[in-house]
């Protein structure tokens, strides 16, 4: 039943224009009319089940359009952020759909499904060495999660780059169905380190993702680029603490983590399908690396 279901969810999207669809979903979400916003607010925070309650403004007529709703801020103590300096906290609301260690260059998907690493940071193969048999996470955002993207870490910016691709949904069907979807849909490639070395997160966009954008570039998407795009800020001394919101997505998405060999092997350790909240812990560093930075 599952797959028979699943072909239903899956085979349209080879056939839609994904693209052109998610522009006009990036139009309506901005849409000013105030009768049509606020319908449309009461409408979706109802059919997923969006918790108004947790909002710094909880009046959704205060939002100008359905997309400053969607990315809304949250009260102050929604969302602490774990305080234990020598572990990751998650960047995102959402569902660990993956967690796994890289073998060598190759990432799971899903069952009989995978990617390599080099197809996922963009052909970038000397960058794609960096996390060889390191670890991986896979964070997936539904309609109803806080949209805004936090760091896991301290970190200090390094590059980013901007990757073409497709725009199939990335909700549990489209993963177990279409083959090396995370390096086939467009994204960003967002690189950092710290003082235990570098780490990368990567915002997977899909359909009707409106948009993606950064704190520190602004709107990326729309328009759709058909061509790479870097952004090198390894000289602009762009540091992040924990917690810091650094992106934001519109409607459901998917945030890909990656960590060198031995670094945060935690990170590839945690049960697939645990739901977890921005701010909530997620992985330690290993104490013999804690020890020897002090």
């Amino acid at each position: 039943m599952t797959k028979f279901l699943d072909f239903f969810k899956v085979t349209p999207q080879y056939l839609i224009p994904k693209h052109f669809l998610s522009e006009l979903m990036h139009r309506f979400m901005q849409i000013r009319v105030k009768w049509i916003k606020n319908a449309t607010i009461k409408a979706l925070t109802k059919i997923y089940g969006i918790n108004i309650s947790e909002a710094a403004d909880e009046n959704i007529e205060n939002y100008e359009h359905f997309n400053a709703f969607f990315t809304r801020a949250l009260k102050e103590d929604a969302r602490p952020i774990d305080a234990n300096p020598n572990a990751w906290c998650s960047p995102v609301d959402g569902l660990i759909s993956q967690s796994h260690h890289i073998h060598q260059n190759t990432l799971t998907q899903a069952k009989g499904h995978e990617y390599t690493l080099e197809a996922l940071v963009g052909g970038d193969i000397e960058y794609a060495k960096t996390f060889q048999n390191g670890d991986a996470m896979v964070i997936y955002l539904s309609p109803k999660d806080y949209h805004r993207i936090h760091m896991p870490s301290d970190g200090k910016l390094l590059s980013m780059t901007y990757v073409p691709g497709d725009l199939f949904a990335v909700n549990p069907a489209t993963v177990r169905n279409v083959e090396g979807l995370f390096a086939r849909n467009e994204r960003l490639v967002l690189r950092f380190e710290n003082e235990h070395g570098p780490f990368c997160l990567i915002m997977v966009g899909a359909i009707f993702v409106g948009s993606m954008e950064t704190v520190f570039a602004g709107k990326i998407t729309p328009d759709y680029q058909p061509t790479l795009s870097h952004w090198d800020y390894s000289e602009q001394n762009l540091n992040f603490a924990k917690g810091d919101e650094i992106g934001r997505f519109n409607m459901g998405s998917t945030v890909v983590l990656l960590t060198p060999e031995n670094h945060l092997p935690e990170l590839g350790k945690i049960t697939p399908n645990t739901p977890i909240q921005m701010g909530q812990h997620l992985a330690d560093y290993p104490n013999t690396q804690s020890n020897e930075m002090n």
